[in-house]
């Protein structure tokens, strides 16, 4: 390899903030900011703000983030004609 065209790979460590979940691994990535681990040493530190700690698919808690109230004007919107076939729909409005 060519001396100094590399990046720096190094320990880092990456934290969920999400999950308060921390491990090491190696990277290039830049970063200022340092944390102290459980060994004494100082790494650099890469905050994430999700992991295998904190995602549904890898946890198994499926949570439902309805942020901007999608699901309540779905059902405001078809909250008696959803689920229902064309011929019960013209018997409701004939009635």
């Amino acid at each position: 390899m060519k001396p100094k065209i590399h990046p720096d790979y190094r320990e880092v460590v990456f934290k969920d903030t999400a999950a308060n979940f921390a491990f090491i691994s190696r990277s290039t990535v830049k970063t200022k900011d340092t944390i102290q681990w459980e060994d004494g040493k100082t790494y650099p530190l890469i905050k994430l703000d999700i992991s295998s700690a904190s995602h549904p698919f890898f946890t198994g808690k499926m949570k439902l983030l309805d942020s901007a109230g999608q699901i309540d004007r779905f059902n405001k919107r078809f909250a008696g004609t959803y689920g229902k076939k064309q011929e019960d729909k013209k018997q409701d409005e004939k009635k």
